[in-house]
């Protein structure tokens, strides 16, 4: 798959299931302890003396904007961002004092070096792996020196074919990845990484989930 071929997909299937995705998943982090905690270390760390005090967020693969206004609720001056105009025009509805653009991760429309952070939230795991190097290099690009990014995904060493997802046909490609091939792909852009979180899956999961917290250096390239 190109990479232009899987970022239609993507658009598409999220278009698709805007929607029910925001209703069945809106309250998903009241049960989830531990992803809240990798949130608040990712909070604190932007609100810090590191990348800049104030400095604005990004989370990027925003969906319907449950977990900027999260980070909106922990004190971060988030927006988010979005391959999928309907899951825009979704959290827009939701969250009308949030800002939510369309644009994609891989080519962002933010300034050299201007980000205290970028949160990707689950958002890379339909990225083939060989475009994550190129899509964590931008993540560097946009942050400040000492910035942070907050990385979510699901954790193995497999491709999952979705062709079904929150009640709709979708076309989608899901990548497990090893924690230590993300630090990894991580440090290769540029981010060093400052803690891990791998935790078992709820029963709604089929995979263990990763938590990678890496940091840009004060003289890292941007």
């Amino acid at each position: 798959m190109t990479a232009s071929s899987y970022l239609h997909s993507v658009r598409a299937s999220y278009d698709a299931v805007a929607v029910d995705y925001a209703r069945l998943l809106g309250t998903e982090l009241a049960g989830k302890p531990l992803d809240r905690a990798m949130l608040a270390a990712f909070a604190e760390c932007v609100r810090g003396k590191a990348g800049g005090v104030g400095r604005a967020v990004a989370d990027l693969g925003c969906g319907p904007g449950r977990v900027t206004a999260h980070l909106d609720g922990l004190g971060v001056r988030a927006f988010g961002v979005d391959l999928s105009p309907a899951m825009v025009a979704v959290a827009r509805r939701a969250y009308r004092g949030l800002r939510f653009e369309v644009g994609s991760m891989a080519a962002l429309d933010v300034a050299d070096g201007v980000l205290g952070g970028v949160l990707a939230w689950y958002s890379t795991v339909h990225t083939p792996p060989s475009e994550l190097p190129g899509v964590f290099r931008e993540f560097t690009r946009v942050l400040a020196p000492g910035g942070h990014a907050l990385i979510a995904f699901e954790a193995g060493d497999e491709r999952v074919r979705l062709e079904h997802a929150y009640g709709h046909a979708v076309d989608l490609d899901l990548y497990r990845i090893p924690p230590d091939r993300i630090a990894a792909l991580l440090a290769g852009a540029g981010l060093t990484e400052v803690a891990r979180l791998l935790r078992e899956p709820t029963p709604q999961e089929a995979s263990p989930q990763g938590f990678l917290l890496a940091r840009k250096g004060q003289s890292g390239p941007s």
